[in-house]
């Protein structure tokens, strides 16, 4: 990579980018630490909803990189910027952790199974089977349908896991509605991302691991897109798509911006 023809400012997903798991990817935190000192603008864009921008604070300092709070922006904060814009104060009923229940309680919404304006699917690894029942019943039911994103299985220590995507097939199947999905590729949390960071987005690049979220987003927006093989896309397939990241790079650990 010729460093003029290198993007200014990142949008950096998380899980099997930064970390795998409960483990960071070696060379993550010099990564970081990197574009501190160049003074590059950097976000960490994550598909995942479960956790607030503190929670993921906390967890990446724990594993030694330390960055603002302000430099976080989840599928769920998205979704509540969405939902405000759509129908400010309204209720929803949802399948979520803290990062969605707070998101939504932000900006007015009501938490409820009674008569709500929207059902949301996002991650938890408590899903039920009353929860998703009653989501099944209001959807079924006319109640519009939203997940926070279509990610279908998420990277740990030991493979993969389901993900909201996985869930909202299973709710999908149940109903014949399909989601409408927040979280990338969707513009919108895109869009969200580069005003967040005031930048353009010619001159941003997105780091990811999925073909088929982060690079296909990337490309969507007009951004350099780089893929790392750190998470759940692998070399060999690459073939499957018929688009292709700018650089492809083994781990975080090996782009220097």
């Amino acid at each position: 990579m010729d460093k003029e023809q290198r993007a200014k400012h990142y949008l950096i997903d998380m899980d099997g980018v930064i970390y795998r798991g409960r483990n960071m990817i070696p060379g993550a935190d010099r990564f970081v630490a990197h574009l501190e000192k160049l003074g590059r603008k950097f976000l960490f864009l994550t598909n995942s909803s479960d956790s607030t921008p503190v929670d993921l604070q906390g967890r990446l300092s724990s594993m030694g990189i330390h960055v603002d709070v302000e430099c976080f922006y989840t599928s769920a904060l998205a979704t509540a910027a969405f939902l405000h814009a759509q129908k400010p104060e309204g209720k929803a009923f949802i399948i979520g952790e803290r990062g969605l229940n707070e998101a939504l309680f932000e900006v007015g919404y009501t938490i409820t199974e009674k008569d709500p304006d929207y059902v949301i699917l996002g991650e938890t690894k408590n899903y039920d089977f009353y929860q998703i029942a009653t989501a099944i019943r209001l959807i079924d039911g006319g109640v519009p349908f939203i997940a926070t994103n279509p990610d279908v299985t998420g990277p740990f220590d030991g493979g993969i896991i389901p993900a909201c995507g996985s869930f909202a097939a299973l709710i999908e199947k149940a109903t014949g509605r399909t989601p409408y999905f927040i979280g990338k590729p969707n513009p919108l949390i895109m869009r969200k991302a580069l005003r967040t960071l005031d930048v353009h987005s010619t001159e941003t690049a997105i780091i990811g691991d999925r073909m088929n979220t982060d690079i296909v987003a990337g490309i969507e927006s007009g951004m350099e897109t780089i893929l790392v093989l750190s998470g759940v896309t692998h070399q060999e397939d690459l073939i499957k798509y018929p688009y292709r990241p700018d650089f492809i790079f083994n781990s975080i650990a090996d782009i220097e911006p």
